[in-house]
């Protein structure tokens, strides 16, 4: 119907905001306007792209296929939009009367798709259908009036496949404060991503899932680990059983997923003690009630059990009472790769690293 805003509890969603944002719309006639965000404003219809903006951001880029006038020629063009005037009208196409955008993707990391061109039968047109690859467009200025894709009449274009970033990669921080990422450097260090990467969520009840790395991302405030995700890395948990009443030791590899999943069992009560990453981590058992005079137990946890499925049950730790697990020290520590060393950047990985490299998570 034309409006936009944070009060439009039952309208189509569009991504989170604060009060103090901008937000970009790009309309089918190629005019597009950066407005302040309200809590219900009319923008009028032919809306085909609404986000938050960003002043100074080149990497954000935008791809979009034009056609001038009702029957011109059709053009592509890729742009960032980095500083324009708040409430002043903006043309991406060339101006002329009946311009229509064909095709419209926002790219926050400069991703370049594939697209399937489908032209509009015509006497001697041999190539009705081909395709055309965005990625091979250099990024211009916003006013650059694009290269051509054809002179003959489009039909359709929709998207054949998503590209990568032309732009390399993106450094992205974890603020545990306001619980986003940022390409800022503040919070913790997560790595440079690009593609199809995926930052790995551990949350404090033994679940876990993936998201991508979307700067406007919002995160609940019960994470236990956030990083990026390495499908490799073997992780070793402890946790206790409500249902057996017994403390359980897994390991296990965490598969690509944006669902959320439970990897300490569906009983209510059962509740996760430590996890880490460690490759060859070890555990200190001190034992409590009646058996509280008995000597701790060392457990070699790679020794105790072998890499599973994050749904397996574990192994019992022991069926003595427990008063408490520690993590102790490895003895066996790896040696780091060097190609591992070299994409580091020089950037910290914040307090969480240990002084060998690895990470070990566990509430004390």
């Amino acid at each position: 119907e034309g409006f936009i805003g944070t009060g439009l509890k039952r309208d189509e969603y569009i991504c989170d905001c604060s009060d103090i944002d901008d937000i970009i719309l790009f309309y089918d006639d190629g005019r597009y306007i950066i407005t302040k965000v309200q809590e219900k404003a009319f923008v009028g219809k032919g809306v085909i792209y609404a986000g938050v903006f960003k002043r100074g951001d080149t990497r954000t880029i935008y791809n979009v296929v034009y056609r001038d006038g009702k029957h011109g020629t059709t053009y592509a063009k890729r742009f960032a939009v980095t500083s324009i005037t708040r409430d002043k009208e903006y043309n991406l196409t060339r101006g002329t009367e009946g311009s229509k955008v064909l095709y419209f993707s926002a790219n926050p990391n400069g991703e370049a798709e594939i697209l399937k061109v489908t032209l509009k039968p015509r006497a001697r047109i041999r190539n009705l259908i081909f395709d055309y690859d965005m990625g091979e467009l250099i990024i211009k200025g916003r006013s650059a009036m694009g290269n051509i894709v054809s002179k003959n009449e489009v039909h359709k274009i929709v998207l054949k496949q998503k590209g990568a970033s032309t732009l390399g990669g993106l450094k992205i921080w974890f603020e545990p404060e306001t619980l986003r990422l940022n390409d800022d450097g503040r919070g913790k260090y997560l790595g440079e991503f690009k593609g199809e990467d995926q930052i790995l969520v551990v949350t404090k009840d033994g679940q876990f899932y993936q998201t991508g790395f979307d700067l406007n991302t919002h995160f609940e405030d019960n994470i236990l680990e956030i990083e990026k995700y390495n499908p490799d890395t073997v992780w070793s948990a402890v946790y206790f059983d409500a249902e057996q009443n017994y403390f359980y030791i897994k390991r296990f590899q965490i598969e690509s997923t944006r669902q959320m999943q439970r990897f300490i069992g569906e009983h209510p009560g059962s509740y996760l003690v430590r996890m880490t990453k460690v490759d060859y981590p070890r555990l200190e058992i001190k034992f409590g009630g009646d058996d509280q005079k008995r000597d701790p137990e060392i457990v070699e946890v790679s020794d105790f059990i072998g890499v599973k499925s994050y749904k397996a049950k574990g192994r019992r730790l022991t069926t003595y009472q427990v008063e408490l697990i520690n993590e102790l020290e490895p003895l066996i520590v790896p040696e780091q790769d060097n190609d591992e060393a070299d994409d580091s950047d020089d950037i910290e990985d914040g307090d969480d690293a240990t002084p060998d490299g690895q990470m070990s998570i566990f509430d004390n």
